[in-house]
């Protein structure tokens, strides 16, 4: 019997998807964009980013390879280091919307960023991380639920 060969796979890639002249980085941020719509609750996508961690230079030495992991080991030190954003999928009143099928490597720790941020802030918004279209329709039942109390 012949033993099957796997490719290597990178990671995974949702498709971008273009609906209402906006472009959606996946179809689940389309599907959430046409059930909020559909609800007739008001949310921007994209609408606003938050700078998590401010840019700072960084005057010392720091003996490394590039980020890639290629180049020489060198002094890399002495350098501006850029700040660190987030823009989540969709920003209301008093709730914010971050649709995630498939989170890559660095999407758990920039969430925990932005809700300390949110925390620090004393920001009072409700966040949602619908991981599907089901999810979608709750947290579009959810938001419907909090606003008439």
């Amino acid at each position: 019997m012949r033993s099957r060969r796997y490719k290597k796979k990178g990671p995974v890639r949702s498709k971008k998807v273009i609906y209402d002249g906006i472009t959606f980085q996946s179809g689940l941020e389309k599907y959430m964009y046409i059930a909020l719509k559909e609800a007739g609750i008001d949310a921007k996508y994209e609408g606003a980013t938050y700078e998590l961690i401010p840019s700072f230079n960084y005057d010392k030495s720091a003996y490394e390879r590039q980020a890639n992991g290629k180049g020489e080991y060198k002094d890399r030190g002495k350098k501006k280091i850029l700040n660190i954003k987030y823009t989540p999928d969709f920003v209301g009143s008093d709730f914010i919307i971050e649709c995630k099928g498939r989170a890559n490597e660095t999407f758990p720790i920039r969430w925990k960023l932005f809700k300390m941020y949110l925390f620090h802030t004393r920001s009072e918004v409700t966040l949602y991380k619908p991981q599907n279209q089901k999810e979608c329709d709750e947290t579009v039942n959810l938001i419907l639920g909090r606003k008439k109390i």
